[in-house]
């Protein structure tokens, strides 16, 4: 009899920490998912956009329509976002800025080349309902003495529609940019 209650609580005590182990992977997924969530549903933005640039306050040579180019790269690890400034022919030593996203231990992240010399880097936070994926500032590699972008925040319309607004920061001076985008047909 002693036997089997030793038998039976080991096989409880099994079955608890298996249970606690369980909920702790699913906690941890579930933190996961929603980085993972949000760069899956970036991912769906892969093609070629096309819109509306404002740009506050004004900056001359922007032009008020812009490019947007996503592909993913890297077996589905990367995400490469290149903006295409209006006006410039398609040609390789042209000046469009390059962005990567990517995860890195469970957290959406982006690195921007910019054209300013430098390569900021950003975190990303969802919203709730899932649309809009904002990206706060982490660091900078390179100087700023020209500047930096600061921020970003991407908001899905619908499959073919989205947003994008970019904070660059010129000084103390923030910039700002919405691309009012939609896929090319």
């Amino acid at each position: 009899m002693k036997y089997v209650r030793l038998a039976l609580s080991a096989l409880l005590m099994g079955a608890l920490l298996s249970a606690a182990v369980a909920t702790s992977l699913a906690q941890s997924a579930a933190q996961k998912s929603n980085a993972q969530m949000s760069f899956d549903r970036l991912k769906s933005l892969a093609g070629t956009w096309k819109g509306r640039l404002t740009v506050d306050p004004p900056q001359t040579g922007m032009g008020d329509e812009g490019w947007i180019s996503l592909r993913v790269t890297s077996r589905g690890n990367a995400l490469v976002h290149e903006m295409k400034k209006p006006g410039t022919p398609d040609d390789p030593g042209k000046d469009d800025p390059i962005t990567m996203l990517y995860m890195e231990e469970g957290r959406l992240l982006l690195t921007h080349f910019c054209d300013a010399g430098n390569r900021p880097r950003m975190a990303a936070k969802a919203s709730a309902d899932g649309k809009t994926i904002e990206f706060d500032f982490l660091d900078v590699a390179g100087g700023t003495e020209h500047g930096h972008m600061h921020h970003a925040v991407f908001t899905l319309v619908d499959d073919n529609h989205h947003i994008e607004d970019w904070t660059y920061m010129a000084g103390d001076q923030p910039i700002h940019a919405r691309f009012e985008l939609e896929r090319a047909k």
